[in-house]
């Protein structure tokens, strides 16, 4: 029985010094990012980038910090996953603008019954009529690390993903 659990997130998650860069400067799998590009017929920002691991022309690095500019356009977000909920908000922000043709950003899906996920995801996700879906991907992904210029083999994380789409219904 799991009366009184009280269950507690790593620091990394919820750390007021933030994440180390070693460790949030992952990049998206080339591969990976290709097919999610043809299917959802290119991106034209990405707004979680380093100069070494943007994935499209457009890009805001951590020093234009793309929790602040605007967005418009297909975006694409593989965002520090040290700030979930601040990303997500500002998903949810840009979207509502209306400059967004659409937004698919990859996300942990190990972390579903966090506050961010519960409180800006679930209420909408896979809702008829919200223009947010989910698509929680199979398997686990690779991710190229800082400093890196290929993936090595079991530089997986320790989780799956999940990609969360906000385009028109």
């Amino acid at each position: 029985m799991l009366v009184g659990f009280k269950g507690r997130n790593h620091p990394q998650q919820v750390g007021k010094n933030g994440a180390k860069d070693q460790v949030d400067d992952r990049g998206t799998d080339p591969e990976f990012f290709a097919e999610l590009a043809a299917l959802f017929g290119g991106f034209t920002l990405d707004v979680a980038a380093a100069a070494h691991n943007a994935k499209c022309e457009a890009f805001y690095s951590i020093e234009d910090d793309g929790l602040t500019q605007p967005w418009s356009g297909r975006v694409w977000c593989n965002p520090p996953y040290s700030n979930l909920a601040g990303w997500v908000r500002k998903a949810w922000s840009e979207w509502g603008r209306g400059e967004c043709e659409r937004i698919v950003m990859l996300l942990p899906a190990n972390r579903c019954e966090q506050g961010w996920w519960q409180d800006h995801v679930e209420p909408e996700r896979d809702r008829e009529g919200s223009p947010l879906r989910t698509a929680f991907l199979r398997g686990r992904l690779r991710f190229i690390k800082a400093g890196a210029t290929e993936i090595k083999p079991n530089e997986r994380p320790p989780f799956g993903c999940v990609l969360l789409i906000w385009e028109a219904a």
